[in-house]
């Protein structure tokens, strides 16, 4: 008899069993450990989410419109039968949101209708037509790789972006656009090619995969389990949700009738031993109506130089993680091997499932030096934009730091600290600019320069300062042999309460970068990288000198500030024979004790962007 068993993907099943009891079980426990672990979201948050897509969709078919009528005002069947089409990309689209996802959303248009209307009508429309009070902190960025509306409705947070479709003046009834037909990217410039991919790649990720909902619960594991390990950060070089959801959905292919259980074991075991730079692919890269690339190792060098790639099914195919590096790599082979393992003890009954979600060790064990990337801005808007590009090249210097003899591994952590500060001069600045904490307030989007209150910062006689939140600070870091003193602290705040003014308040954004040094290493001189680092932020063509500032500092495990610990996890110290020593040299994130003779001397240069 023929074997009409379907193929998903490029080759043969491994296996094409149905569960066993067992794995039936061990699925049933998984669900369980997921909820426990709180990635579900109540059935009202989701009510709310289907609401709040319903009001864009309303809102989308309004916009278009009003395009129709200022263009066409003659035309009455283009008038009436005006609309657009509402998709959502991402984890939503997936199935695989949780409380406080986002929504990625993706507004489409009939080809009358550009860009520019776009971001001329569609901020002010949301304003009108939402319920009020429902849209709050609206920000839209008009010239980003992909051109997006971000604000929140109702408090989830959504990432608006727009395409046309140029091939239709008109579009079918709601429900009816069909975005993986390639015709529809006809026409398009690359800013709407790449605000089209997202809904495109997400599509035909769910149509490749055997069964949707064993996917989508052992990607909601594998996420957990990503973020839980830091390794989930596209911008900062570890593959993304959309990675991770092709990587899983290619195990569902190789296992088509396995459980959810199952599919997250072999995930381990699959990628774990994947022959890189072999690329996971979920289909055969295809042809298409336009003239653009695909990628293609072969015919172009940049691709063959890809360590990982996993590629998008989406014509026109590409590599979605271009940005991981020799050490992210290594990162996230060492954690599919540790998974690994930890599966094969869940499923012999030795572990159970809330074991793989343990969180990761990267402050509290991990490292002994650290660099710390901070960037630092006068503004809260400026310090958004600043940030935002320092942290997306984050990456670079971690692949300048790989080519470095005596570092082993450049670990990047996959989130930065933001922190505000206020200061009252020019020294308190540069402290604050080279890492000092002592001048932390909490953040309360207050003014950026505020005058004190008449009974102090808040209205409440309270300034908050961080001879409030905790132990007394001495150069930015706690000192251990010092217990807090009510009486001292204040004092402190009626100091500052007679102040005519509090000072200004600045911003800084924080990225930790955990050195592994290679075997032998006795002495590690990063300056040229960290150099070169700082004059390629410099020469960014948005960089404002006066609003802007770049440094990077030397950080030893023992002088991470108190704000990367979570509750329960124990900051490394020194050995209690050093204590005389500590106390002398009690530094800051900016300020290294003198290295001795015996230990590893590490040098990041302290000169600066600003």
């Amino acid at each position: 008899m023929e074997n009409t068993e379907q193929i998903w993907g490029i080759t043969p099943p491994i296996a094409t069993a149905l569960p066993t009891a067992a794995e039936t079980h061990s699925t049933h426990l998984l669900l369980e450990e997921l909820r426990r672990q709180n990635t579900f979201e109540s059935v009202a948050e989701t009510k709310k989410r289907e609401r709040v897509l319903a009001d864009l969709q309303r809102i989308a078919d309004e916009f278009v419109r009003r395009v129709a009528k200022e263009k066409e005002p003659q035309n009455e069947v283009l008038i009436r039968d005006a609309r657009g089409e509402v998709f959502t990309y991402g984890s939503y689209c997936l199935g695989v949101y949780g409380p406080g996802s986002d929504i990625d959303t993706l507004v489409t248009a009939p080809k009358y209708v550009t860009r520019d209307d776009y971001f001329k009508y569609f901020p002010s429309l949301l304003q009108e037509m939402a319920p009020k009070g429902a849209v709050t902190d609206l920000t839209a960025v008009e010239d980003a790789f992909v051109p997006i509306i971000k604000f929140e409705y109702w408090g989830i947070s959504i990432d608006l972006i727009f395409s046309r479709i140029a091939t239709l003046k008109q579009f079918p009834p709601h429900g009816q656009l069909n975005l993986t037909n390639n015709e529809y990217l006809r026409g398009l410039d690359d800013r709407e090619l790449r605000s089209l991919n997202g809904t495109r790649v997400t599509k035909e990720i769910l149509n490749l995969v055997p069964e949707q909902s064993t996917f989508r619960l052992a990607l909601r594991a594998i996420k957990l389990w990503a973020q839980r390990r830091a390794i989930y950060a596209n911008i900062i070089g570890f593959p993304g949700g959309v990675v991770w959801a092709m990587m899983v959905a290619r195990v569902c292919q190789l296992y088509p009738r396995a459980a959810s259980a199952t599919i997250v074991a072999k995930f381990f075991q699959i990628m774990k031993a994947w022959h890189w730079p072999q690329p996971v692919q979920l289909k055969k890269i295809e042809d298409g109506p336009l003239n653009v690339r695909v990628w293609n190792p072969k015919i172009y060098k940049s691709d063959s130089y890809h360590l990982m790639p996993v590629i998008t099914p989406a014509y026109p195919q590409m590599c979605a993680t271009f940005n991981i590096t020799h050490s992210t790599m290594a990162i996230i082979q060492r954690e599919l091997e540790r998974g690994f393992d930890l599966t094969n003890k869940i499923r012999a009954g030795k572990l159970a499932w809330k074991d793989l979600f343990v969180k990761h060790t990267f402050f509290t064990a991990d490292h002994k030096y650290y660099l710390a990337i901070i960037a630092t801005s006068t503004t809260k808007e400026a310090h958004k934009i600043w940030s935002g590009f320092v942290e997306s090249k984050v990456r670079v210097l971690v692949g300048d730091l790989d080519r470095v003899e005596s570092v082993a591994i450049a670990r990047p952590f996959n989130k930065g600290y933001e922190r505000a500060h206020r200061v009252k001069n020019d020294q308190e600045t540069e402290e604050v600019q080279n890492g000092n904490l002592s001048y932390r307030v909490q953040d309360d989007d207050g003014p950026d320069d505020a005058k004190v209150k008449e009974n102090g910062a808040d209205g409440k006689g309270e300034v908050k300062t961080e001879a409030n939140l905790g132990a007394e600070q001495e150069n930015g870091q706690p000192n251990p042999d010092t217990k807090s003193d009510p009486e001292d602290q204040k004092t402190k705040v009626d100091n500052v309460a007679d102040a005519s003014v509090l000072g200004t308040k600045i911003y800084t954004t924080t990225h930790y970068v955990g050195l592994e040094l290679a075997e032998g290493a006795k002495s590690l001189n990063l300056s040229y990288q960290v150099d070169a680092f700082k004059s390629m932020c410099g020469q960014w063509e948005k960089y404002e000198p006066n609003l802007n500032y770049l440094s990077v500092q030397h950080v030893k495990n023992t002088n991470l500030p108190d704000d990367v610990f979570e509750p329960g996890e124990v900051k490394p110290t020194r050995p209690l024979k050093k204590a005389v020593a500590m106390k002398r040299n009690a530094s800051s994130e900016g300020n290294p004790p003198p290295a001795k003779r015996s230990q590893t001397n590490l040098h990041a240069s302290a000169a600066a962007v600003g």
